[in-house]
């Protein structure tokens, strides 16, 4: 069972925002502070995409299928912003593991992002991994994300 220490790092992450927050106590009472926050601009997607869906005709067919078009599937600009986000934290937190500012952290996003941010993780950083939490917290307060984040490392 992963436990919080003085000096472990929570990251709690979207894929538009990210909080990094260190313990400041122990396992029982965890008392996180916030080290930065991180937020990028990711408007929704019809907002950064320039053009309507491009159209091809529908390939051999005679003239029965003569005039049928079929619409290629646009870009999601919005899901790779989130994917560059993740990129770019795991870029971060490489350069502060590498410096030696943490020496354990427990990972706290959704799905899509955890994956993301595991896939792009530097094994310096892997290694001090103690803990994933499938939730998003974002939008919690940080008394609800210690009380959280103690939990699901409880019941891991």
């Amino acid at each position: 069972m992963a436990k919080l220490t003085q000096g472990t790092w929570v990251l709690i992450a979207d894929g538009e925002k990210a909080l990094i927050l260190e313990n400041q106590t122990d396992h029982e009472n965890p008392y996180l502070t916030v080290l930065t926050k991180e937020e990028q601009e990711n408007p929704p997607d019809r907002e950064q995409s320039a053009n309507r869906r491009g159209r091809m005709a529908d390939g051999a067919g005679g003239a029965e299928n003569a005039g049928q078009r079929s619409a290629f599937d646009d870009t999601d600009w919005h899901e790779l912003q989130k994917e560059r986000f993740a990129s770019d934290l795991a870029d971060m937190l490489y350069k502060r593991a590498h410096r030696g500012a943490f020496d354990s952290i427990v990972l706290v996003a959704g799905p899509n992002i955890l994956g993301e941010l595991r896939d792009n993780l530097h094994q310096e950083v892997s290694s001090k991994v103690i803990a994933e939490i499938d939730k998003t917290l974002t939008n919690h307060s940080i008394d609800d994300i210690e009380k959280i984040v103690k939990e699901e490392l409880d019941h891991a």
